[in-house]
Order: C-alpha cells, then structure tokens, then sequence
C-alpha cells in the first residue's frame, strides 16, 4: 500500500485550514445577522407579554395613590371609591404575576430580576395599605417607590442597540416616566386641596415636580419621529394642556394659604391632561410597533439569506474541495487511480484554478457584507472583533488571489483605470498581519496602471510581511516611494538585524531568476515576490538599510506608472518619504495600535468582479 505524500498532506492541510477559516466567517456573520432578528423580536414579545401588563399597574397604582392621599389628608376613613382603585390594582397585579410566570424563556438576565423583584415588592402592598389606613402620610412614598420600582423593568434589553426603533421606545418610556411626574404633582395638590391649605412646604414640592416634569416632557419627545413631534405640540397647544399650564403658574404664584382653586377644578383639569397625555403615550408605542413590523421582517429575511445561502455556499464548496483533493490524490497515486483517461497536469491547474475564482468571489461577498456590519455596529468590543475579522478576510483573500496569480491567470478584481500609487501602499499594508507596525509616506506623485495593481498590492504585501518577521516587534517598516530616472520605486525597510554579504547575495540571485522548480527552503516569499514582480515588469532587489536592517526596493518601470501633480502640503515642507523623514528626525504618523485597520484598496477604488466566475463549471 502506497504512503500519501507529503505534498498531498500539506495540500488537505492547507484546504482545511481555509474552510475553517470559511466555516467561521460565516459563522460570525450569521450570529451577527440571526443576533438582529432575535433581538427585535424578543423585544416585541417583551413589550406584548410583560410591557403591557406593566404599564396598567403603574396606572392602577398612580389612581390607587392619589385616593389614599386624599383620604389621609381629608381625615376619613377608605371609601368606596379608594376600595374600587384597590381591586383595580389587585387585578393589574395578577395579569402580572400570569405574564412573568408564563414567559416562555423571554424574560432572562436583568429583566427577569427586575420583574421578580417588583412581585417581590407588590407582595407587602397589603401592609402599606394598613399604613395608609392608619391615617399616616407616609404611605404615598410606598406607592412612589412601587412604581419606581414598576419602571425599572424598562431596562436595557428593551432598546437594545443603538438603532431608530431602539431610539422610539426610550423616549417612550421617557415619556412615560414624564406623566408619572404629572401624578405625582396631582397626589400632592389632591391631598393639600382636600386639607383645605396648600403649605409653603406643599409649593415648594409643586415647583420642582413642575419644573421637573416639563423638562422631562419635553426631553422624551425630541426622540421622537417628526410626525409623533407634530402631534405632541398640538396636544400641548390644546385647551386642557393650556388649562393645566395656567392653572399650575397660579398655583405657584400664589401666597401662602391664598385659596386659587377648589379640588373639583383641580380634578377636571388634570384627569383631562393625565388621559390626553396617556393616549399620546399609547399611541405612539403602537405607532413604533407597527413601523418596526417592517423592519423586523427585513431582518429576518436577511438573516434567512446569511443562515441558509451562506450555509448552502460553505458546504458546496467544502464538497467540491473534498472531491478535488481525492482527484489529486489519486492522480499522484497509481494504484487508485480509476479506469480512463490519465488527469493531465493542464487540466489539474485549470480545476485549481477554478475553484481559486469561485473562492475569491466568495470573499469579495463576505468583505461586502463585513463593511455593512462594522458601518452599523456600535459596541466598541464587537467593532474591534469586526475589524480583526475583516483583515483576516483580507489576508484570506490576499492568498487565493496570489494562488491565482502564480498559476497563470488573472485574478477577477482588477482595475480598469489608473490608482494612487499611494492607496496601492496603503492596500497592501491592509493585507498583512501586524499593520500597526507600518509606516507609510505621505506624498506618493504617482499613479499606477488598472492591470498592475493587483500584483503590485500583493507584491508589496509578501516585502512588507517580509520586513515584519524579520524586524523586532517594538520597530517600524517603512513603506516610501523615490522618483528614478524611468518610473519610481518604492522602498520597504526595516530595523532588523539585516543580512550579511551572502544572504544578500543570494537573496537577490533568488528576486532576479526565481527557481522553475518552486522556492528554496525559508525563501517562499522572496520567490513569490519575484514571481509577482515579473507579471507586472517590476525589479525586485534588496540592499543594507540606511540604519541597519534591509531594505527591499521595487522598481516600476515608466510603462505602469504616471506622474501626478504634486500633493499640496499644510505646514511647510515635509520629506518625500518616510526614510527621508526619519533620516531628519521629523514625526512620523504612527497609526493607533488597536485601531481600525488601514482602508482595503477595494473601498478606495472601482473594481471590477465578474459575476459568471461563480457559475462557471468544471468543464
């Protein structure tokens, strides 16, 4: 029994490596995207099973708070219509209890705490009633902590993140909050109208509720949608917010035991603004609900195209890698090889070749759908995932168009017209590992050529990557272009030890007349780069850095290159290149460790991807 090789075991090792790499951009993707759908989702059962049960008890309890305080000012004992608020009250309280005790998973983390500790708390309403009943004033603080306590079940989980809907329900809930200062101020004139006396003490406590629960009004409804704007403002325009307005700036006018306003003028004017104030509130969370349908379904669409196409995509091309491994395998293996015509190795190189394409417009989608997400993503730690995600897609993608290269054909992101040479530096340090460690000149007055851009990208990137692992990793790499006599160069050095005089030498030997038999052993990525540097008419050689280390120089010849109109400088002269600016101690700009990597060369310039690379077959 024959042995597999070690080529065919570093080819499947290769291959796995890639679709893990696959199978995990997906994977993230679809978190990210199934992440929305549950999210919005979840949050309108919690608004439909726990909100709406909440919201009556806070009623019940402002309507039940504002009897007992005018019982215990009045000096009379529970009425009838104080034991009708109560029932009303014990009712509100038991939908409560069903909704958090059938809440079918919905209510986890903080919000269930918080549901079970307000339970928790409406479980001694019995005993503040006693309170009340006794004749004590303290018993209108109990309501107010139940109902604080009432409102904190609005927490985080109902917003979310940051997005238009989760915007809609914090003003919302804000509003709420604002009528319940509303109630707050009609309990207190409630109790000192029904004592027949309102005290310094009672208008001093009126002025900050008035001045709180106006400010607030007003905070809530800037968050909203215009059109909810347009409605609030004619609410308040209206002759019972304007009646209620009048009526509080004469109550705080007022001298001190001055009579104003009997109990029944109060009570009209502020049950009419508490109800408009309330149905304003309803309506616009249902409002919000109904413009969120839409949304939530646009989510979930998308994330049924992320789970199942995405899905569809990585097991085919899991499928067809295992099938062209075996193929492989089998032509390097006499013995299983089947009955039929030798795989000659022309068409071995067009199956790679094949499947490398479909591969890469794999990427250009995944890439695409990466700038949507780290565009709309807020939490600085997911950002940060996103952005290591995205240079290794890039990387990824670095490779498989490398592959293609290297086999002979064209790569199908190519540029039609010429690019800033610049952004072509900028692309490649995008396509290594640590580009936190480079440094690339700020003036480059050149273009280059749509056709060479991509194996220069590249080239680039294999020097750069290059000068990484050779340097320590507390140093730079300098990435500058200098003008020649025809074209330019650019020049990559580092601040490693450098080579001695036979490295060098051989290193060049290499760059110059890379080996038809494939790389020597440590020098992959100098023969990849000669083998770049040769599909776009570059030379490649290397010589001792201006302050120790190497420098790797790429000539590009006049045919790819253009001149430009010098860049306009803001603060005086500056060096034309990093290794001048170096050389003559000026700043260097040092791209912030962490942060976002380097802008992709497909952002900064038109591609062009032909679709039919996908469908092709393998004919």
């Amino acid at each position: 029994m024959s042995r597999p090789r070690t080529g065919d075991h570093g080819m499947r090792t290769r291959l796995a490596a890639l679709a893990v790499v696959l199978i995990t951009l997906w994977s993230y993707a679809a978190y990210l995207t199934g992440r929305d759908a549950a999210d919005l989702l979840r949050v309108r059962a919690l608004a439909q099973t726990l909100g709406q049960p909440t919201d009556r008890l806070i009623l019940e309890l402002q309507v039940e708070r504002r009897l007992t305080a005018r019982t215990v000012a009045g000096g009379g004992r529970a009425g009838s219509a104080l034991a009708g608020a109560r029932d009303g009250t014990d009712h509100a309280l038991a939908g409560l209890r069903a909704s958090a005790a059938d809440d079918l998973g919905l209510l986890a983390g903080g919000v269930r705490e918080r549901a079970d500790e307000l339970i928790r708390q409406l479980g001694g309403l019995a005993g503040l009633r006693a309170v009340a009943d006794a004749g004590r004033a303290d018993a209108v603080a109990g309501y107010d902590r139940l109902i604080d306590t009432a409102f904190t079940v609005y927490g985080p989980e109902w917003s979310v993140r940051d997005s238009e809907p989760a915007a809609e329900t914090r003003a919302i809930v804000a509003l709420a909050r604002a009528r319940e200062l509303l109630a707050r101020e009609d309990t207190l004139l409630t109790a000192a109208l029904a004592g027949g006396r309102i005290t310094a003490d009672d208008r001093r406590r009126l002025a900050e509720l008035v001045a709180n629960q106006r400010y607030a009004r007003g905070e809530a409804v800037a968050g909203l949608p215009a059109a909810d704007r347009n409605r609030y403002q004619a609410l308040v325009d209206g002759t019972r917010f304007t009646g209620l307005l009048s009526l509080e700036d004469a109550l705080l006018r007022a001298d001190d035991g001055q009579p104003v306003a009997t109990e029944e003028d109060w009570r009209a004017t502020a049950d009419a603004a508490l109800t408009e104030l309330h149905e304003f509130v309803r309506a616009t969370a249902r409002d919000s609900a109904e413009r969120a349908t839409a949304d939530a379904a646009l989510v979930v669409a998308r994330t049924g195209a992320v789970l199942g196409l995405g899905l569809i995509t990585v097991l085919a091309l899991l499928l067809t890698w295992t099938g062209t491994v075996r193929r492989l395998i089998g032509r390097r293996d006499p013995s299983a090889l089947p009955a039929g015509p030798d795989l000659t190795e022309h068409a071995t190189r067009e199956l790679f070749l094949r499947l490398t394409q479909r591969n890469q417009v794999l990427l250009r989608d995944q890439l695409t759908l990466l700038d949507a997400m780290e565009r709309r993503e807020s939490s600085a730690a997911e950002t940060g995932d996103l952005f290591q995600l995205d240079n290794l897609a890039v990387r990824l993608r670095r490779n498989v168009e490398k592959l293609i290269i290297l086999g002979g054909a064209t790569p199908a992101r190519r540029w039609r017209r010429p690019v800033p040479l610049l952004e072509v530096a900028r692309g490649a340090m995008a396509e290594v590992a640590d580009y936190q460690r480079v440094l690339v000149a700020p003036h480059w007055p050149w273009s280059l050529a749509g056709p060479a851009v991509t194996p220069v990208v590249h080239l680039l990137a294999e020097l750069i990557e290059n000068a990484l692992r050779c340097s320590p990793a507390d140093t730079t790499v300098r990435v500058a272009g200098e003008p020649e006599a025809e074209g330019c160069a650019i020049v990559v050095t580092d601040d490693g030890p450098g080579l001695s005089v036979t490295d060098l030498a051989e290193a060049n030997e290499l760059l110059a007349d890379p080996p038809a038999a494939g790389p020597p052993v440590g020098r992959a990525g100098l023969h990849a780069a000669a083998l770049l540097a040769a599909r776009c008419g570059a030379q490649v050689s290397l010589r001792p850095g201006s302050r120790g280390g190497t420098a790797a120089v790429v000539l590009l010849p006049a045919d790819v290159v253009t001149p430009t109109a010098p860049q306009p400088t803001t603060a005086g002269p500056q060096p034309s290149s990093l290794r001048e600016a170096g050389e003559h101690g000026a700043e260097l700009p040092v791209p912030a460790q962490g942060g976002p990597p380097p802008p992709r060369l497909d952002i900064a310039a038109p591609t062009q991807m032909p679709a039919t690379t996908a469908a092709e077959d393998d004919r």
